[in-house]
């Protein structure tokens, strides 16, 4: 009995199910490879007709496939070949429910991959960096709109690097809140998909439904997420609605978990409105004004003012000892006045950042933030009530403000660091250049403490480590002015 089991299995013959009616292996010899169907020999029927013979590169073309009433038929197989070649082109737009799009030579819906062509030509593009192109960069944020023939229905397209979600959105200001939104993610099964939300405020935005959204391409591949969709549901916030209508285009991307989108890490937006209804390329904002006087400060403070203050009470007691100034050793006069600058510099960058954002919105940034303003506002408070230097238990102060400096610094360089992260996403520019600095400061303070008590070696160290710094922060705040 087993014996005519197994005869059984071997002479068996070798069957494919395709339980959604998409039979991969028809890409490549155009047959249905359906049980009961054979090769027509005779002439068709049916007849495939396009609206003209010839077009422009992204332009749509209309298909029809037309035959006898009297003669049915259970399926078709349409595919676009480029001439001279085996290797699909284009994508079909169908009407929802009217027949089943199939990916060939691993082309979703045949198409190619999404790029920046045609942007400007036949369709709205919005990108980070500016004019990249995702076909050729993997680190390029793209989103693009192009309106179809009939001037009824949109095709979006959104790619980005994989880290949970990426989204784009409609707005009638550039800040966020009001807003229409569509989300390509991870959902909960495990699988890339597109939502539909919209934004009342400074909060998660809402799911809404998703509408009549057909023609929808996903892909999570070499790290790189992407959707592309066709909608006949028209932009619409408060106050405003319509595809001929003009919005601001934001683009944002951050983590998910479990399906749900996180706060985003970065965004972009246009610098002016526009429709999607004409084709440009459209160009992002800047930082505003208050963003970037609030890293400027920053930098300043915790760059030259603040290390000033560190280094003139560490190294430098020695080359100005006897010299006064209103009553006072001159180092001492020299260091209050610094570190005093630099706590006015720091919360007057925290004010205008809280001003303007009114929210912990950008990770661990604005908690660094918050951190080393609370410790520099106390840091001259406990000096100023610090025991004499002849008490028995001055040394718990020069231990403590000692300890107290080197955890702000450390704060305040990981604060920057975070916080230029948020401004320089595209190359990362700016996070070199403060890395620089940071190696440059650690090398001279290591040389400092190697040759501390030696006055004129300690001075031409500073004095050359401030002209380094200098140049630091110029690059940085001309990085700044120019974001």
């Amino acid at each position: 009995m087993d014996l005519l089991v197994l005869l059984l299995l071997c002479t068996a013959p070798l069957i494919r199910g395709y339980s959604s009616g998409l039979v991969i292996d028809s890409c490549e010899e155009l047959k249905s490879h359906q049980s009961g169907l054979s090769p027509q020999t005779a002439p068709s029927p049916f007849i495939v007709t396009t609206e003209q013979r010839r077009y422009r590169l992204g332009e749509d073309v209309k298909v029809e496939l037309q035959g006898p009433a009297s003669t049915p038929f259970t399926g078709f197989l349409l595919e676009a070949i480029e001439v001279g070649s085996e290797t699909p082109v284009g994508s079909f737009a169908i009407p929802a429910g009217a027949a089943k799009l199939l990916t060939c030579s691993q082309r979703p819906k045949s198409a190619g991959s999404i790029s920046s062509a045609n942007c400007g030509v036949t369709k709205v593009c919005f990108s980070q960096p500016s004019n990249c192109d995702p076909a050729v960069s993997s680190s390029c944020y793209f989103m693009s709109a192009m309106m179809l023939a009939n001037g009824t229905a949109v095709q979006y397209e959104m790619i980005g690097p994989y880290e949970g979600y990426i989204a784009f959105g409609f707005s009638d200001d550039q800040k966020m809140g009001n807003d229409d939104i569509y989300v390509c993610g991870m959902n909960s099964n495990g699988q890339v998909g597109v939502q539909h939300m919209y934004s009342t405020g400074r909060t998660t935005p809402q799911v809404v439904a998703l509408g009549n959204v057909y023609n929808i391409t996903t892909s999570l591949q070499n790290n790189v997420i992407s959707c592309s969709f066709t909608t006949t549901d028209i932009i619409s916030i408060q106050g405003t609605s319509g595809f001929s209508q003009s919005y601001y285009f934001m683009f944002v991307h951050g983590p998910s978990s479990n399906g749900q989108i996180q706060f985003h890490k970065h965004d972009f937006v246009s610098t002016t409105k526009m429709a999607i209804s004409t084709p440009v390329v459209v160009s992002k904002s800047g930082f505003p004004d208050i963003i970037k006087a609030h890293g400027s400060l920053m930098l300043i403070a915790w760059m030259t003012t603040g290390t000033l203050g560190m280094m003139v009470a560490r190294y430098l007691k020695k080359m100005a000892k006897g010299t006064t100034m209103c009553n006072k050793d001159l180092w001492f006069v020299v260091h209050a006045g610094v570190m005093v600058l630099t706590v006015a510099a720091t919360i007057i960058a925290f004010i205008l950042i809280f001003s303007h954002t009114r929210d912990w919105s950008g990770g661990a940034h604005p908690v660094l933030g918050c951190l080393v303003m609370i410790l520099s506002f106390f840091q001259p408070v406990v000096a100023m009530l610090r025991c004499g230097p002849q008490h028995h238990l001055r040394y718990l102060f020069n231990t403590s403000h000692f300890l107290n400096a080197v955890i702000i610094k450390s704060l305040a360089v990981a604060a920057i660091f975070t916080g230029l992260n948020l401004i320089d996403s595209s190359d990362g520019w700016l996070m070199k250049v403060m890395g620089g600095f940071l190696a440059w400061e650690a090398l001279f303070y290591i040389m400092l403490e190697v040759h501390n008590g030696k006055v004129k070696i300690d001075g031409l160290l500073i004095g050359l480590f401030f002209l380094g710094n200098i140049c630091f922060l110029v690059a940085l705040l001309v990085g700044i002015g120019v974001k």
